[in-house]
């Protein structure tokens, strides 16, 4: 049996849930660690996601549910802080007695210029969860960036800051020769993927990036957030739907915190992010849909067992028969810790 990496994955990645007040220097305490990647959605009202990252500095805001480039204002995230964030007084992210999620990673607390592609990044890495964030500036030819996680990396999610243009997102279970896109219900793609990864598979220092001005267009910036797998700590993989009420099963090796899901057989379907604290029990693991601004829904498409997850629904969302999944979890506790002891769920 493997055991974890890490044997407290709230120190790496921690799901927080707060309420607005609707004024500036709203402090956001409880996160267990000063995080570098924070991705938040208002829960009851039907508004953008927002994702801020340390790499690109406070105040700086990206929307997953659509292609719009960067913007900056002082309303947003103002700051990473020791055991959280401060909010300004946007509503999106801080409106007076509206309910929120923010699911925050650590990476490095600081940045570092990589040139071990041939794009010079800047990154903050953390190697012993598998998680790092990459900037870079495009030169409009095939090329490496360098991802600083000294393993590689089984998903990566790009995104131009300077114009509008789509997630595109690598994931080890389509190959280099596909993609799909975090703010779209496209299914899995080749149209177009070699312009964006070259048909070439990330490696242990480096990504690939093809022609595609969504990665690499000349003079234009990036930004990228990059997973490789730590034992007991995230688990990215595939399954496959068996269609009955009795679902798939999916073994993690740990209890998630949080589980990504994306049919990627056709288009039409959303992705979607159950975790621990929006209810964070069975069977009320309610949804939200990174791709789309809907309100959070309070039914219930799997189980958060303590080795994994199980579907608990028959359509293509989650469980279709035949039908292909990708999925990103992180661990609320690993099923066996690094020494060898059990771990019990609740």
């Amino acid at each position: 049996m493997a055991y974890t990496d890490i044997d407290k994955p709230d120190e790496y990645f921690n799901t927080k849930l707060y309420t607005g007040n609707g004024s500036t220097g709203h402090s956001i305490t409880g996160v267990g660690f000063q995080p570098d990647w924070v991705w938040i959605k208002e829960r009851n009202s039907s508004v953008s996601y927002h994702l801020y990252d340390s790499v690109r500095g406070a105040t700086k805001r990206l929307e997953s549910d659509n292609t719009d480039a960067e913007s900056t204002a002082g309303t947003f995230l103002t700051s990473f802080d020791s055991d959280g964030f401060t909010l300004g007084s946007n509503g999106g992210l801080n409106g007076s007695s509206d309910t929120y999620v923010a699911w925050n990673w650590l990476a490095s607390n600081t940045t570092a210029s990589n040139t071990d592609g041939s794009i010079t990044s800047t990154v903050s890495a953390n190697t012993t969860s598998g998680f790092s964030i990459v900037s870079w500036t495009g030169t409009g030819s095939n090329a490496t960036v360098g991802h600083g996680l000294s393993s590689t990396p089984k998903m990566v999610i790009c995104k131009r800051r300077d114009a509008n243009d789509a997630w595109f997102t690598y994931n080890e279970n389509i190959g280099s020769g596909a993609f799909l896109a975090l703010n779209s219900t496209i299914g899995s793609t080749t149209a177009g993927a070699s312009g964006l990864w070259n048909n070439t598979s990330p490696t242990s220092s480096v990504f690939t990036v093809g022609t595609n001005g969504g990665v690499n267009a000349s003079g234009g910036t990036y930004i990228a957030y990059c997973f490789a797998e730590k034992k007991g700590f995230s688990k990215l993989g595939s399954y496959t739907g068996n269609g009955n009420a009795d679902g798939t099963f999916v073994y993690t090796g740990f209890k998630p915190a949080f589980v990504l899901v994306r049919h990627t057989d056709s288009v039409g379907e959303n992705w979607f992010i159950c975790d621990n604290k929006r209810e964070g029990y069975n069977a009320e693991n309610n949804r939200l849909m990174p791709n789309i601004t809907s309100v959070e829904i309070d039914d219930s498409p799997i189980d958060i067992l303590s080795n994994g997850f199980k579907a608990r629904e028959t359509g293509n969302k989650v469980n279709g028969s035949g039908r292909n999944y990708i999925y990103m979890a992180f661990a609320e506790s690993p099923f066996v810790t690094s020494t060898g002891i059990p771990t019990t769920a609740r």
